[in-house]
């Protein structure tokens, strides 16, 4: 029997989740829900419903698992605890700093109302965030190293986005060179946030927006620029549809530790991604940990989880004998 899915939320990672289930032949996606006029949102799928957001709770007993596609700005903080209550759910919030609050809210929510939910899933927090507990392990002498980009940050290009005056935007996180040379060479050194990245920012400002607030409020913002060299740029809507029409991103995780009696051999662990579509890629990792989130709810383990938790063989659709032959 297939999983059924609902995704809540239709915007970029929205259609890339709907793209990827239509890839895993164990899932089917039952209905969207938008917060726009449904008759007016145009999904792939030729079978799923189209609904709108005020209606998701009489579709309770007919999914299995809901996948949030808002921002994690201002959305998923209580869109997910919200639908927790209700739903086995998932999502991909990023805010790095608030992850320990909105675990605890959206744990509250599940166990009350008896249901399995996963926080923070993408590729990072996610995939990078394994990669970073499995390098430390392997490695507890040593330093852990993480860059991002040069790609677009769908959430800080949506925290842009939220600020009063601006019509469009998208921010480009970029690695520095120099100190991206500096960790693969395993010289481990002391980096400040500012010494690893800069943030590139293509604003479009609304008719009559006062533009150096706009660029104030982004500069300052606190968890996603406040800490960066940040640079903003004001463009038109032309150019940037023409211009930055792509979602690419990317990045590495690095461990460099030490071994030995005196600690005299380096080692570099370097796990790196290189993405067409960061959107479509976070969809995908989502989608495999929807799939576990249902076994685990199956099993009768309720509350929220993070990747931390939750068995690499719960996330695919082999057997735990074929994956000991195919993959071990």
């Amino acid at each position: 029997m297939s999983i059924r899915v609902g995704i809540f939320g239709y915007g970029n990672l929205g259609r890339g989740v709907e793209l990827s289930i239509a890839q895993n032949p164990d899932m089917e996606l039952v209905a969207v829900f938008t917060r726009r006029d449904p008759s007016k949102v145009s999904i792939v799928s030729k079978t799923a419903k189209v609904m709108s957001v005020d209606d998701v709770e009489t579709m309770k007993d007919k999914i299995d698992v809901m996948i949030l596609c808002g921002g994690s700005a201002t959305d998923l903080p209580v869109q997910t605890p919200a639908l927790a209550e209700h739903f086995c759910v998932v999502d991909s919030f990023d805010t790095h700093a608030k992850v320990p609050e909105h675990f605890a809210n959206v744990d509250s929510a599940a166990k009350k109302g008896g249901k399995t939910a996963a926080i923070s899933v993408g590729w990072d927090p996610g995939m990078f965030s394994l990669n970073r507990l499995y390098a430390e392990a392997v490695l507890p002498e040593g330093e852990t190293y993480t860059f991002w980009g040069r790609g677009v940050s769908q959430g800080h290009s949506d925290a842009i986005r939220r600020i009063d005056g601006v019509a469009d935007g998208k921010q480009y996180t970029i690695p520095v060179d120099e100190a991206l040379s500096k960790v693969r060479a395993g010289k481990q050194p002391k980096f400040t946030t500012a010494d690893k990245h800069i943030r590139e920012c293509f604003v479009v400002a609304k008719e009559g927006a006062d533009l150096a607030r706009i660029e104030n409020e982004i500069k300052t913002m606190p968890n996603y620029f406040a800490d960066y060299n940040t640079i903003v740029h004001f463009i038109s809507q032309e150019e940037l549809d023409r211009d930055h029409k792509g979602i690419p991103h990317g990045g590495f995780v690095i461990r460099s530790g030490k071994t030995g009696e005196n600690k005299e051999n380096t080692h570099v662990i370097e796990y790196s991604l290189k993405l067409d579509s960061n959107p479509e890629f976070t969809a995908s990792v989502i989608v495999a940990y929807a799939r576990a989130v249902v076994r685990l709810y199956n099993e009768g383990n309720t509350g929220c989880k993070t990747v931390f938790d939750i068995p690499p063989a719960y996330l695919s659709t082999k057997s735990a004998e074929e994956l000991r032959k195919e993959l071990l």
